[in-house]
C-alpha cells in the first residue's frame, strides 16, 4: 500500500502534500476516529482511505489554493465542530478495484462522522479520473455537494 501510495501522490517529494506517517495517523484519529479507513481481504490491507473533517472557512482556503493540503491538516483544530469533510486519500490494489471498496468505506466513514459533526460538503483534490470519479459517486450517495481544487 505505501509502494502505491508513492507511486500516485509522491507525497515525499512534493512539500504540499500531506506525507502520511503514524504521528499523522494518530492526529487524524484525534480529530475523528472514523478518519482512517481500511479494507482487509484477510491476507493483509487492500484498500485505504483518508479523510480530514474540518471548517468550512479552511475548506474555501484550500479550494482557493490559499494553503496547501499539509497546511489544512495542521490548521484543522481539535475538539471543534467540523463543517466539510476532505476526501483525502484512497488507494486500492489494482486487482480490487472497482469493486466499490472506497465507496463502501467512505460512506461510512462519512455517516459516523456525520453523528457528531453537521457536515454539510465534501471537497477533494483528485490526482486521477478514477479519483474524481469516487469523489463524485461519493457524494451524490452521501448527499452532499461536492467541491473540488483543480490544478
Amino acid at each position: 500500500m505505501i509502494e502505491l501510495a508513492e507511486r500516485i501522490f509522491d507525497a515525499r517529494n512534493d512539500p504540499d502534500q500531506l506525507n502520511v506517517n503514524p504521528e499523522v495517523i494518530d492526529r487524524l484519529r484525534r480529530i475523528h476516529p472514523d478518519t482512517v479507513s481500511e479494507y482487509n481481504d484477510g491476507n493483509g490491507p487492500v484498500a485505504w482511505l483518508l479523510l480530514i473533517p474540518t471548517t468550512y472557512g479552511l475548506m474555501n482556503r484550500f479550494l482557493e489554493r490559499d494553503i496547501t493540503e499539509k497546511e489544512l491538516f495542521d490548521l484543522t483544530p481539535l475538539d471543534i465542530s467540523y463543517e466539510a469533510v476532505y476526501l483525502c486519500s484512497a488507494q486500492v490494489l489494482e486487482e480490487y478495484r472497482r469493486k466499490g471498496i472506497i465507496k463502501r468505506l467512505a460512506l461510512r466513514a462519512i455517516e459516523k462522522i456525520r453523528k457528531d459533526h453537521p457536515i454539510r460538503s465534501l471537497f477533494a483534490w483528485p490526482f486521477t479520473p478514477e479519483g474524481e470519479e469516487a469523489a463524485e459517486t461519493i457524494a451524490r450517495l452521501s448527499s452532499l455537494p461536492l467541491y473540488m481544487r483543480r490544478e
